[in-house]
């Protein structure tokens, strides 16, 4: 109820009832004084001339010093209050007077900041807008253009998966030049099995920068398609719609075929007469055709000629092993895809697949799976079921099945079979042999039998945080900028900083915990450089604690081809040379780093700043200063999955303090030697560093 009432109301109200509450006192002290005194003659006037004179001196008292506080505390901030309010909801720009309220502190300076950046966010946002209106019209021109000539197939879908936009290659590649139409399902131009898996497995990842590559077939013409579905997120909107780019990766096939089959050809061909140069040059007599000098020069030719194709061919084979041009694929995504072209074909596959991701090119492993699926279906066999699992540092692909079992003769003339009959120059065995990998039959136990088919390199998927983006860098900024060797004496804003965290074994480094995780970002001229980051897990050397892996997620397997914290900590030295050190609880992070100065030359000497004391500073140390209050204070959300891991606690510590700078300068503390002196007044929190 009170809460309706005015300020200066209220503050009336608060005085009366102090007024009252002390006339109160003085009523009950002088009544208990006169009843002590009762007997003597006279009392009772002077007692009653001592309260009246007391009762109107408090009245005058309080009324006076209401008076004080209506005019300097309540009309003030009543009027701080409206000007702030014209300037919030009638756009008014003028400047705001702060001797309004002159005896509140720094109420009045800080709303006037507050006004001036409203009025200048307003009319930058004015310009901004008017600047790109003009410029809206030629965009959409250009990007309709664009859109239009790409050669990737670009369609955009609703949650219902009906049509909203596509572009011309997507029309010849889904629909083969029959236009679509806009609100038709996409279903009706292709298979709906991987395009819904793949939509589903977005929504359950929750991450909007999440992309899925699918393999689908058109429903037409049975053509494959590569395909990257990308959400398009909509606040509010209930489940998101979704951006598909098509590629048509039966050309790629074709093309990656024949290509193969041409260094196959070249090398074969040239294997042959430089070993028949070499062992005709060994059974010629010397000097029997030719004069010496022209025989020597011809054996060195020859001898040149053989060891250069014997280098090719096997740098060429060696390539082909390393698996480095091989993409990365999900083994579910590679079951979905072979569960879905065997779909297509009316049969049914059970999988049971582990969360590992696979080097390999899907596409052409999900080739020779269905091809060799189908053949022993034709020859019987029953309750087709793909299981992949970990093996080495590798995965092992079993295509199980029930019925007879698959002769060795019959494999080998299905891999020599052609991949696609439309590109003959590539069969299974050579995709086989692109893979550096092998198929064979094998018996289960049970009476089953299956076809194992290796993949050298796959690793277990692990939940991640998303990494900082890396891109082109640059600030030229920096050209102009007057450099100091006084830090003290350096405005904030000039100051190169290297924001950082850790994650570790434990809470004492006393006592033998290490670092399990180090990240770091570089701030420059005022802004996170978003192409500089430090990010590594760290081994040890020592176990993990159970309670440090539920808070951090990292656990021993993660570490255990991780640089030891020697190394790390020496790398990282290197990153954050000639910068300020920042982060958030300080002395906890140093002590770790501390532990493995080497001087002179590995030392930790740079100047520190700590976002608690900063915190601190700026809020007054009766507030919480932990991480997650003061991102909240300052609007900064650190998403689920990155708190307490290194880069994310990184990434919100550096965030916070490019917000914490402005409002420092505005206190009045441009410079780090003016921050630092106000930072030492709050040394009982934590201990300054510097």
């Amino acid at each position: 109820m009170l809460t309706r009432l005015s300020l200066r109301l209220r503050l009336f109200l608060i005085f009366a009832g102090l007024a009252a509450g002390l006339e109160i006192a003085l009523a009950a002290g002088l009544a208990i004084g006169w009843h002590r005194l009762a007997d003597q003659p006279g009392a009772l006037d002077g007692f009653v001339q001592g309260g009246a004179v007391a009762a109107f001196a408090i009245l005058g008292l309080v009324a006076w010093i209401w008076s004080l506080f209506d005019l300097n505390v309540a009309k003030p901030i009543d009027r701080l209050a409206g000007a702030l309010r014209a300037r919030a909801h009638a756009d008014v720009t003028g400047g705001m007077d702060a001797e309004i309220a002159r005896y509140l502190g720094d109420l009045a300076p800080a709303a006037v900041a507050a006004a001036a950046t409203l009025a200048e966010t307003r009319n930058a946002l004015a310009e901004s807008v008017a600047r790109e209106t003009l410029q809206l019209s030629e965009e959409k021109s250009r990007l309709e253009a664009l859109l239009s000539d790409v050669g990737l197939g670009v369609v955009l879908c609703s949650p219902e998966h009906q049509l909203v936009f596509y572009n011309s290659s997507a029309v010849d590649l889904m629909a083969a030049g029959v236009v679509p139409g806009l609100d038709r399902p996409l279903f009706d131009f292709l298979r709906e099995g991987p395009v819904r898996l793949a939509y589903a497995r977005l929504l359950a990842v929750g991450d909007p920068d999440a992309a899925s590559d699918l393999l689908c077939t058109t429903v037409a013409g049975a053509r494959v398609l590569s395909a990257r579905m990308r959400l398009l997120t909509a606040p509010g909107a209930g489940d998101p719609g979704y951006v598909l780019t098509l590629r048509d990766v039966t050309a790629d096939l074709a093309a990656h075929a024949r290509r193969e089959a041409l260094l196959a050809e070249i090398f074969d061909r040239l294997r042959r007469p430089s070993a028949s140069l070499s062992a005709l040059m060994e059974v010629l007599p010397d000097g029997s055709v030719t004069p010496p000098r022209m025989e020597a020069a011809l054996r060195q030719e020859v001898e040149v000629l053989a060891r250069t194709v014997t280098e090719l061919g096997r740098r060429d084979d060696e390539a082909r092993g390393d698996g480095a041009t091989l993409a990365l694929t999900r083994a579910g995504d590679l079951a979905d895809g072979l569960k879905a072209r065997l779909e297509e074909a009316g049969l049914g596959l059970e999988t049971r697949v582990a969360d590992l991701i696979l080097r390999c090119n899907g596409f052409e492993i999900i080739s020779v799976l269905d091809q060799i699926a189908l053949a022993i279906h034709r020859a019987g066999a029953q309750g087709l079921r793909l299981e992949i699992e970990e093996e080495d540092a590798g995965a092992m692909l079993r295509l199980v099945w029930r019925g007879a079992p698959l002769a060795v003769g019959d494999l080998d003339r299905w891999l020599d079979a052609p991949l696609d009959a439309s590109v003959p120059e590539a069969s299974c065995r050579q995709v086989l042999a692109t893979h550096a990998t092998e198929a064979w039959p094998e018996t289960l136990a049970g009476g089953e039998h299956a076809l194992c088919l290796p993949i050298r390199q796959a690793r277990r998927a692990v939940a991640r945080p998303r990494p900082v983006v890396r891109t082109v860098v640059y600030d030229f900024d920096l050209l102009a900028r007057s450099r100091s060797d006084k830090v003290a004496e350096t405005p904030l804003s000039d100051l190169t900083y290297v924001v950082f965290d850790t994650e570790t074994t434990g809470l004492l480094p006393q006592q033998g915990d290490e670092i399990v995780q180090i990240a770091a970002v570089r701030i420059v001229n005022g802004r996170r450089v978003e192409g500089e980051v430090f990010d590594t897990l760290v081994n040890p050397g020592r176990p993990i604690p159970l309670s440090s892996t539920e808070v951090h997620g990292i656990t021993q397997a993660m570490v255990a081809d991780a640089p030891g914290p020697a190394e790390v900590v020496a790398r990282f030295h290197k990153f954050s040379q000639g910068a300020v050190l920042i982060a958030h609880n300080a002395p906890f992070d140093m002590q770790f780093l501390r532990r493995h100065e080497r001087a002179p030359d590995l030392v930790f000497g740079n100047p520190v700043l700590d976002t608690v004391l900063l915190s601190a500073v700026i809020y007054g140390q009766h507030e919480v200063h932990s991480l997650d209050a003061l991102t909240h204070r300052l609007g900064i959300t650190i998403p689920e999955e990155a708190r307490h891991t290194a880069i994310g606690d990184t990434v919100a510590t550096a965030d916070a303090f490019l917000k914490l700078m402005p409002m420092l300068k505005g206190r009045g503390f441009s410079t780090f030697g003016d921050v630092l002196v106000e930072v030492r007044k709050h040394g009982r929190l934590l201990k300054d560093l510097n």
